[in-house]
């Protein structure tokens, strides 16, 4: 390469991508122009503030009953369905540039809705290096899924969770530095963070050499006077403690705010289009906290579909809390579950993995990490097959609370009397069999290259997946049982 000045000159042409894939979108100047924007994500995250607060409010103040109440309907139905059928699967963490849960106590933090301001207000304090992992987040996402049972059938406890959530927020930003709460705190972005290696999309860096050439890595410490007079339209280094001017290879932690598009100086960062599962390859950043959110994950989706779609009465009686004695008890076997029997059972097969592949040198505590990310596409198959089971048939009470959020007797859009309409009911075989086998087959899949990894003999390889595989099937066949009966 020819050697540049010190400064870089702009702009940076940029290199064509190798493979046909991988497509970058900014190539098309009217999203390069919009995601360039300062007011982009205020004009997201306004319309669902509104609704957010609309959610608190029928929360507290509507009716309580859950299907007639904005807040049910619209948060565990709507909400949950556009997530976990749409945004997670194809748009990684873009909930996360939309969200209004951190909103309040970033606009307080950054003393401004829209305009890039050089210095922020409040204490911008480090997190404690002992929690900088998902410890907290798993922990407490394991607590809101206890109570789900109670959680999405009565309106008063989803407001308060919302409204807790929401303070808890604005307390960590004026404490400590830019989106602590989102990086360690919210048990949403946890499983949203894990689901995102999904995804065909990503926001990384284009030419490796102008960002090692970079004197300014505007995009983690956020634009400066001199960056200014180079490029860029003024943005806040990334909220989440990622550097993107680094070789970025994961969606993890990406909330796809396009703050460091807005700040790089050299129009090097772009979003692009990739191949579904490929982060979950990555050997790089592999932790014992995000396996455990697998576990958590898929254990709670197989939980779920126990208690809400099966049929045992008292175990949805202990699950709504009915006595204190079932309660403590779904309480253990709950929480066990997903806490310790999932990752017991993940540890037999990895054991068992390892000894059919004859490398007793081998790390087990490596490898357990290492299959955890195999979980990953059954977990994400697993939920969007029990979301169906319950999306499709209650969908409809949507348009009826639409007209009447409060359960008060209103009428805004002439669609209260709306009736009830399970939708394509006799459908859901034919769709939850085809999404679970594909699950099943991406997981394998994933579990053969994570063996290669380990296991550089081919044969060594694919004796080791053979328990894997077992366990991923015997997952499988669970949720198809729950599902057919």
């Amino acid at each position: 390469m020819a050697q540049r000045s010190t400064v870089l000159e702009r702009p940076v042409p940029r290199p064509a991508l190798e493979a046909p894939w991988r497509l970058d979108l900014l190539r098309f100047r009217p999203l390069r122009w919009l995601v360039r924007q300062r007011w982009l994500q205020f004009a997201l995250i306004l319309p669902n503030l509104f609704i957010f607060t609309l959610v608190i409010l029928t929360g507290f103040l509507g009716t309580p009953i859950g299907a007639k109440n904005f807040a049910i309907i619209f948060v565990w139905i709507v909400w949950w369905a556009l997530l976990i059928l749409v945004l997670v699967p194809f748009g990684a963490r873009s909930w996360c540039t939309m969200c209004p849960i951190p909103a309040v106590g970033e606009w307080l933090q950054r003393r401004a809705f829209i305009l890039w301001r050089p210095r922020t207000f409040g204490l911008n304090r480090k997190w404690p290096k002992g929690l900088r992992n998902l410890w907290v987040a798993n922990f407490g996402f394991a607590s809101i899924a206890l109570t789900s049972a109670v959680l999405t059938t009565r309106p008063i406890v989803t407001g308060t969770v919302l409204l807790g959530l929401v303070l808890i927020a604005v307390a960590t930003h004026l404490v400590f530095e830019r989106r602590t709460f989102c990086r360690y705190l919210c048990p949403v972005g946890g499983f949203l963070g894990l689901y995102s290696m999904a995804a065909p999309v990503e926001v990384r860096r284009v030419d490796a050499e102008v960002c090692r050439r970079c004197q300014f890595k505007a995009c983690f410490r956020g634009s400066s006077e001199a960056s200014l007079q180079v490029g860029g339209v003024g943005g806040y280094g990334c909220p989440n403690f990622e550097f993107p001017g680094a070789p970025m290879e994961r969606n993890t932690y990406c909330l796809l705010c396009t703050e460091c598009i807005k700040a790089c100086p050299y129009e090097n960062i772009t979003i692009r289009t990739r191949p579904f599962f490929q982060d979950l390859l990555v050997e790089k950043g592999r932790k014992l906290d995000e396996a455990y959110k697998s576990f958590i994950m898929l254990g709670a989706a197989v939980m779920y579909s126990i208690v809400m779609l099966g049929p045992w009465g008292r175990i949805k009686d202990w699950a709504n809390f009915s006595s204190p004695t079932g309660t403590l008890l779904y309480a253990l076997i709950f929480l066990g579950s997903i806490l310790l029997a999932a990752p017991a059972i993940h540890l037999a097969f990895t054991w068992l993995s390892r000894l059919l592949a004859g490398a007793q040198g081998l790390s087990v505590k490596k490898l357990f990490v290492d299959y955890a990310y195999a979980l990953v596409p059954l977990g994400l198959a697993g939920w969007i097959a029990f979301s169906f089971s319950f999306v499709l048939p209650n969908i409809s009470y949507a348009v009826s609370v639409l007209s009447d959020p409060f359960g008060w007797g209103w009428d805004l859009f002439g669609t209260k009397g709306y009736p009830w309409t399970p939708y394509a009911p006799h459908l859901l075989p034919y769709i939850q069999v085809p999404v679970l086998l594909l699950g099943l087959t991406l997981s394998i899949r994933i579990g053969y290259g994570l063996a290669r990894q380990n296991f550089p003999a081919l044969q060594q390889a694919r004796r080791a997946l053979v328990p894997l595989s077992a366990y991923l099937a015997g997952v499988t066949a669970l949720f198809l049982v729950l599902y057919l009966g």
